[in-house]
């Protein structure tokens, strides 16, 4: 009778395999519920202005996933505001944080200019309709 020695060590491997997978997510996760709450407003407005120049979306479901995303990041705005500890790092980060205000509180900004996010985005990094209307695309040499 022939008998299976690889199977053992398939096994083996196989368990090896799931806990090292498994512990990687436990460590993502670990990271991504210890973030700061910098970190979750940068991530919540990626996320916003990711939809927001997405092609692949509809107008309308654009819209709606700003305005989703808007409620969110408005929350994630006055938690940082009111940090007490933040105002109090002195890192890279924070500073520049702080010091780009109409970046980084882009809801706050863009509701005390009375502009929409976008709009207000846009005017911010220089850009305007008419630059973006007549752009094109091509290939830089």
């Amino acid at each position: 009778m022939k008998t299976n020695t690889h199977q053992p060590r398939n096994s083996i491997i196989r368990t090896l395999l799931f806990s090292t997978a498994l512990i990687g997510c436990m460590t993502t996760m670990s990271a991504i519920a210890q973030a700061g709450p910098l970190e979750n407003l940068e991530r919540e407005r990626a996320m916003m202005l990711g939809a927001a120049i997405s092609p692949t979306l509809s107008p309308e479901e654009r819209q709606e996933k700003v305005m989703r995303s808007r409620h969110r990041l408005v929350d994630h705005e006055r938690i940082v505001i009111r940090n007490t500890d933040l105002h109090e790092e002195n890192n890279p980060v924070t500073r520049r944080a702080f010091a780009n205000y109409d970046l980084t509180f882009l809801t706050h900004a863009s509701i005390e200019k009375n502009r929409d996010i976008i709009g207000h985005w846009l005017q911010e990094l220089g850009l305007s309709t008419e630059a973006l209307l007549t752009a094109r695309a091509g290939r830089r040499y």
